[in-house]
């Protein structure tokens, strides 16, 4: 029964509306923690978002997956439970941890009914500090790790992105995935699996966010119990990137119907002063809001793909702007001699004042929408946190927006739209087409 009524909960919380106003509380706990917080008292359950920065991209040297494997391990397990024992009294709560990890950053989704919570915290705080790792969990996992490595060594958009990242980013970790390969997640043991754990789950490289019925004393009070005992320092974290990419086309060979493209090159900072007006510029470009200039002409006039789009991308040690599509075989070559042609073209002649007025209405209306709900409201709430900004941005983030001229997009199309150095990873059997470089 408690199952069900936390699913009720979570629907109705999921359907109320966007407050006019999201009100942030700075939140640092006695021992020094600090938090966002939206309190909302009206429905009786809290999200808790915690992000510890460093990620995959901490893997040392020749073990590379072992903080992926680590993190499906947390769970695993923990304290006097087993796997199985932590599984029941996570459900028996009507509680839901997931934990993930990317390349900069192991997260933590949290969510608990407020008459649960203490006990939830309890237990989430045992998976933080006391993970098991117990042998026939470290195979279990290991196994899924390996079967996905297999798969994705099948999947020419797998290929395709692992490809681009090994060429351009040299010997930083960004070049390799973050799931490791065959070879370094076999070789993984449980003592390099503790090591990792140790490396990233530290003090000193959390953000929180909390949104829900909880109040900021309440929450303080939380997060000394939750992440109090965990160490206060990690290791350290990766170097800046630098990105190597110098335009050109680069084919990889593989038995399938259509060619999957993967192409782009170095982007804009995201506290750059003119990254407001490369966002705008890129959703009338690439973006998935509007029918952008890439879907008008490779799918809807030529009939190229089924989709294509591009985006910037903003890793904590590099900056890129990014895209893909797929097209069968014998069209391939066609489309992207269409999206270079459009890269010079936005480069040349930025955009037109009808485009950049409909991308402002577009992105200034869909914002709102990402509030609907508490969990969401916990992740934006880090993901500020994570990339600078401050309390206020929700509130002028749309006047931001609104304040991008058509000059700041002509002069900021023309600086990161670089036709020259756009390089295309093509996996398939493209007909016409070979490797330039």
């Amino acid at each position: 029964m408690i199952r069900v009524v936390f699913a009720a909960l979570m629907a109705v919380a999921v359907a109320s509306p966007l407050k006019a106003e999201i009100d942030i509380q700075e939140v640092t706990s006695p021992g020094g923690v600090k938090a966002w917080l939206v309190q909302e008292d009206s429905i009786p359950f809290l999200s808790l978002q915690i992000r510890f920065t460093g990620g995959a991209s901490l893997d040392p040297s020749g073990k590379r997956g072992v903080t992926n494997l680590m993190t499906g391990l947390i769970e695993e397990g923990a304290g006097d439970l087993d796997a199985t024992a932590f599984a029941e009294a996570r459900d028996g709560l009507a509680a839901s941890f997931d934990f993930n990890v990317w390349a900069d950053a192991m997260t933590v989704s949290a969510r608990m009914l407020t008459e649960n919570r203490d006990e939830a915290i309890g237990l989430l705080r045992e998976a933080l500090v006391n993970p098991r790792f117990d042998e026939d969990a470290v195979e279990r996992v290991r196994a899924q790790v390996l079967s996905g490595l297999r798969s994705d060594a099948t999947d020419p958009n797998s290929i395709a992105g692992q490809t681009f990242d090994a060429m351009v980013y040299g010997d930083h970790p960004y070049a390799s995935t973050s799931d490791g390969n065959l070879e370094s997640v076999s070789a993984l043991s449980r003592d390099d699996i503790v090591a990792a754990n140790r490396a990233l789950l530290a003090r000193d490289r959390i953000h929180v966010g909390a949104s829900g019925d909880i109040s900021a004393e309440e929450l303080g009070l939380l997060l000394d119990r939750l992440l109090g005992d965990l160490p206060e320092t990690g290791a350290p974290l990766a170097g800046p990137a630098e990105p190597t990419v110098t335009g050109g086309v680069t084919v990889v060979p593989f038995e399938t119907p259509q060619s999957v493209a993967f192409f782009g090159h170095t982007g804009i900072a995201r506290d750059d002063p003119d990254f407001f007006a490369a966002f705008v510029a890129n959703e009338v470009f690439g973006g998935s809001g509007l029918q952008s200039r890439l879907s008008e002409e490779v799918r809807e006039k030529r009939g190229l793909t089924y989709g294509v789009g591009s985006y910037l991308v903003n890793y904590d040690h590099a900056d890129m702007l990014l895209g893909q599509f797929a097209s069968a075989n014998d069209r391939v070559a066609e489309a992207i001699d269409v999206v270079k042609a459009e890269w010079a073209n936005i480069a040349a002649n930025g955009v037109t004042q009808e485009e950049l007025s409909a991308a402002k209405t577009y992105l200034t209306g869909a914002y709102p929408l990402r509030f609907d709900g508490n969990g969401p409201i916990a992740r934006i709430l880090v993901g500020m946190q994570a990339t600078g900004l401050t309390p206020d941005y929700i509130s002028t983030r749309n006047a931001q927006i609104e304040a991008v001229t058509l000059q700041d997009v002509q002069r900021v199309s023309a600086r990161i739209y670089q036709p020259e150095n756009l390089q295309f990873i093509v996996v398939g059997q493209p007909d016409g087409l070979e490797s330039t470089n």
